[in-house]
């Protein structure tokens, strides 16, 4: 499995399953629609009912523990949250999902480790850069996953790769609201291309 997360932000409940499935085609199986999106919960149920076996779908910009209840009524599989609150960390790790909780620096990235997290989602990337990612990693778990997201794109998979990053979250390289789903499908064909041909 490609370690890159599509970023649905905008998705409606409309465009939800076209977009996915033109993603999965593609081969990017991780999929998060923000929970700040029109109507995320219809779009995640709906996304989820019918390529929950194919994917890996469920719900970002989560805050609290409420909005993991409503995530996994979904049956969703995954929550990414902007920050390391811990109680969202811990109530989606119950649920038996996957938690990337967003960090930057690493007293949060411990916080993050200590109450669960999966993988860590360090945002924004790019005001970090590769430099601070391969310090980071320095100290970090070398079994945490790290996804760099945020100013990230196809281009720097194999620099950021280098410095220690897991994975990428992808979203305006992507996906931008209103997008067809073939131009959807063409840009992750793109990144799949960029992932595969990292060293």
């Amino acid at each position: 499995m490609r370690d890159i997360i599509a970023i649905l932000r905008g998705l409606t409940p409309v465009d939800a399953l076209g977009v996915t499935a033109a993603l999965i085609d593609a081969g990017i199986t991780k999929i998060e629609v923000p929970l700040n999106s029109p109507q995320p919960f219809d779009s995640i149920a709906a996304m989820v009912e019918a390529f929950g076996a194919d994917a890996q779908i469920g719900a970002g910009t989560v805050l609290d523990a409420a909005q993991v209840a409503q995530v996994a009524a979904t049956g969703a599989r995954l929550v990414v949250s902007p920050d390391c609150h811990a109680p969202v960390i811990e109530a989606t790790r119950a649920a038996g999902m996957l938690s990337y909780p967003g960090i930057f620096t690493p007293s949060e990235a411990f916080a993050a480790i200590r109450a669960g997290a999966t993988g860590l989602k360090l945002f924004p990337a790019f005001k970090m850069g590769v430099d601070g990612l391969k310090a980071m990693r320095a100290v970090l778990p070398p079994d945490m996953p790290v996804y760099a997201v945020g100013g990230v794109g196809p281009d720097g998979f194999a620099t950021w790769r280098a410095a220690g990053a897991a994975g990428f979250g992808l979203g305006t390289a992507l996906y931008a609201p209103g997008m067809a789903a073939p131009e959807v499908g063409a840009r992750a064909r793109d990144a799949v291309a960029a992932w595969d041909a990292c060293p």
